[in-house]
């Protein structure tokens, strides 16, 4: 893959994906497992949700994790490998649900062969 690219996706644990089924109107799925799920049917190369031991998301106070409960605004990321093309097309097609995440995307640099 010569055009490989990297999308990063920050948002904090309590991001809710839109209903798009009859039960998710009594509880929306989860933003990270419903973009990850998305990813791996359109055949995304590569998806990881990258544990956060501590950070912060922009107007947000410092998080740590705490594993017996955490705050719902620690921030977690899910990094996409792949095209830049088809990186943006997984964009334009969530775009309404991804209003307050932090979106950051950079091409990835191939090593030389020798």
């Amino acid at each position: 893959m010569k055009d490989l690219a990297a999308l990063r996706l920050y948002f904090p644990l309590s991001a809710k994906a839109k209903a798009t089924r009859f039960w998710h109107r009594l509880s929306a799925p989860n933003l990270a497992h419903h973009l990850l799920s998305y990813a791996r049917r359109t055949g995304i190369h590569q998806a990881i949700l990258h544990h956060v031991s501590a950070g912060y998301l922009p107007g947000e106070k410092l998080s740590h994790h705490v594993p017996d409960g955490g705050s719902m605004r620690h921030p977690q990321c899910l990094e996409l490998i792949d095209s830049e093309t088809k990186l943006r097309k997984f964009l334009i097609d969530h775009e309404h649900e991804l209003h307050k995440v932090q979106v950051v995307l950079f091409r990835c640099e191939l090593p030389l062969k020798a």
